[in-house]
């Protein structure tokens, strides 16, 4: 048989070099490339033969085969699939070599940045020549399904690469590969070790549909490497092992899936040995078809919150292992849930590790976010338990989706409960609460604070705990931030207690407005004059209505934001401007009284000022604040308690 030599276009060495090491971050992905289009090749085969039944090619056992030679060092995938003819070969495998160096480099930078009508990673030449990373010399053999010459494709990927027709061609083709030297300091391996052809498929092809196998003859480094002693008798013929699975539970009925298949595969991928708290399965069809197999943990994990945790399930395409965190198919806030998502066809860059934002992965995002959802308001709904499990786990984070995803924001309250002065122990839910709602009461009241203690021991809490008004209790750093973004639960707005005026007596029957009017004019005085030596710390000294046993409190203006919001933003690195708060001082309690009293009586005012700073500072301090100058609030209250004994 003849043999034909072409030679690559102009700087198809550069182009191969781009490829070898630009294009792929990691060189045991070679193997996967390889494993992938032998799959493809035997897909193609069993589609074929079901559409033309006269094909002559044989299916009784599609498979993949891997072989080894470690005194040659090649390795050798094969598969029996459909095979190509002399003229695809010079087309297919000539991806690079043929379509110009140009052109291929304008394709492969459209790849990284947009996806196209048809990705390159479709096509066969670009997977194909990932072997050069690991390989001098390449060889494939192929041969079509019903025909019955074969061709032989040779090339050491650098000037030129030869063509020709073989007799003896098996159905299918056979990808050899002249390996490197090994040189573990760039990350070449030695890939005649059956470990190492083990190790890679595991991590990247074990769901591949067909059989991938290798026959691996006794000999000390097996032997090492499986921790057994006996070796194959020369008389015996090694038996071929099977490297994958196959078990791609997603793909399979759930009828035919154990829970305890589901658990396995969770703990494998989540890196947790307790079982999940919910699986999710979720199967899409139609012009763009994928599976999600979803997992809810029973507990966070201890970088839930940390800024450079890893998140994102695992993505597969065609069930063959692209990424293992892919943050882009759920939002952040979800970023506690594990699994894998397997898509029929993907826009990837041409090394399947980058994914290209188009509307197919925010469909996808989409979809899987208001599927976790909806499972979780299910959850809720059919088991309380579990839910309260799931919420006291990812409640917090759960809660960030408020004010970073407005699209599903009904979807994220109707799912959410809040400890609440309604109950010790039992949270709420703002549809509760709502019903719960005395007549006349128009807005959802809450604080904020670190924990349930410090905020029912606030002074803002007073006056509802006195007239039997339910307060949201909200103890998580992010509330702050979306009960500020959401504003309103079905018309009811939502309002800080510790924020702008506060009238409850307008609720109350019983309440005098003259009595109001005359105690505003009876500290006007007091107001004004407090207002004046407290001037660099509040904005406005007034009566308050929200207190009943404390003699003051700070609030913050209604738009104002709170003191823990402030810390936040800087603890960002966002500079914020201090806001001046309000001091609001208790009419009715003994120590303002006398006060006033002071105030209206003594015209040396010296020890009153100091009095009011003082004042101010104990309500700082009863929020859980600190006052400006720490030390002279320490003095002062020395020096008093000193003159009262």
């Amino acid at each position: 048989m003849s043999t034909e030599t072409f030679e690559f276009q102009v700087e198809a060495r550069q182009l191969l070099q781009l490829m070898i090491h630009s294009v792929y971050s990691n060189k045991d992905v070679f193997l996967r490339e390889l494993v992938s289009n032998a799959s493809d090749a035997l897909d193609k085969l069993r589609l074929e033969k079901l559409w033309d039944d006269s094909l002559d090619a044989d299916v009784s056992d599609l498979h993949i085969a891997i072989d080894v030679d470690t005194d040659a060092r090649t390795l050798t995938v094969q598969d029996n699939g459909i095979g190509m003819s002399y003229d695809e070969v010079g087309r297919l495998i000539g991806t690079i070599a043929n379509s110009g160096t140009a052109k291929f480099l304008q394709e492969l930078q459209e790849a990284k940045d947009a996806a196209g009508e048809e990705g390159l990673i479709g096509q066969f030449g670009v997977g194909f020549y990932a072997g050069f990373m690991v390989a001098d010399e390449v060889t494939l053999v192929t041969r079509r399904a019903g025909e019955s010459q074969g061709t032989r494709w040779t090339s050491r990927g650098e000037g030129t690469y030869t063509l020709e027709r073989v007799d003896d061609a098996p159905q299918g083709t056979s990808v050899t590969l002249h390996l490197k030297p090994a040189d573990p300091e760039n990350q070449l391996h030695d890939y005649t070790s059956p470990w190492k052809i083990r190790e890679i498929i595991k991590r990247y092809s074990d769901f591949i549909t067909w059989p991938i196998r290798m026959v691996v003859p006794g000999g000390p480094e097996v032997s090492a490497a499986a921790g057994k002693s006996d070796e194959t008798p020369e008389a015996e013929a090694p038996e071929a092992e099977t490297l994958n699975s196959m078990k791609a539970l997603w793909a399979r009925p759930r009828g035919e899936v154990t829970d305890d298949e589901y658990h396995e595969l969770y703990k494998h991928i989540g890196h947790d040995w307790r079982d999940p708290l919910e699986t999710i399965r979720l199967q899409a069809e139609g012009t763009f078809e994928y599976q999600a197999l979803l997992f809810l943990p029973a507990h966070a994990p201890h970088d839930l919150f940390a800024r450079d945790s890893k998140r994102g399930v695992q993505l597969y395409v065609k069930r063959v292992f692209i990424m293992d965190d892919c943050e882009a198919l759920l939002p952040p806030y979800l970023r506690f849930v594990k699994g894998v998502v397997d898509a029929a066809d993907l826009s990837l860059n041409v090394s399947r590790e980058i994914l290209q934002q188009d509307r197919h992965i925010e469909m996808m995002r989409r979809r899987l976010t208001k599927k976790v959802l909806s499972t979780v308001k299910e959850m809720m709904a059919k088991d309380q338990d579990r839910y309260a499990t799931f919420w006291r786990e990812f409640g917090a984070v759960l809660k960030e989706g408020l004010v970073t995803d407005p699209e599903n924001r009904d979807l994220l309250l109707s799912v959410a409960s809040f400890a609440s002065t309604h109950h010790d122990t039992e949270p709420t839910t703002l549809k509760q609460y709502v019903e719960r709602m005395k007549d006349g009461q128009e807005d959802i009241y809450y604080l904020t604070g670190e924990s349930r203690q410090s905020i029912e021991n606030s002074p803002h809490m007073e006056a509802f705990r006195d007239r039997g008004i339910e307060v949201l209790l909200l103890t998580d750093p992010v509330d702050e931030m979306w009960a500020d973004a959401v504003g309103e639960y079905e018309g009811k707005k939502l309002r800080s207690v510790a924020k702008g005026r506060i009238d409850l007596d307008a609720q109350d029957e019983d309440a005098s407005d003259g009595e109001r009017e005359k105690q505003t004019e009876e500290y006007a005085g007091l107001l004004g004059w407090m207002k004046e030596q407290l001037d660099g710390d509040v904005k406005e000294v007034r009566l308050s209505s929200r207190l009943t046993v404390s003699p003051a409190c700070v609030v913050s203006d209604a738009h104002d934001l709170t003191p823990a919001l402030e810390n936040m933003y800087r603890a960002m690195g966002q500079e914020v401007p201090s806001a001046k708060r309000i001091l609001e001082l208790n009419p009715d309690h003994r120590l303002v009284k006398g006060l006033n009293q002071a105030y209206n009586e003594r015209e040396d005012r010296a020890a009153l000022a100091e009095t009011a700073e003082l004042l101010h500072g104990l309500a700082v301090l009863a929020e859980g604040g600190r006052p400006k100058e720490p030390a002279r609030f320490v003095q002062l209250m020395a020096d008093r308690l000193e003159s009262a004994l």
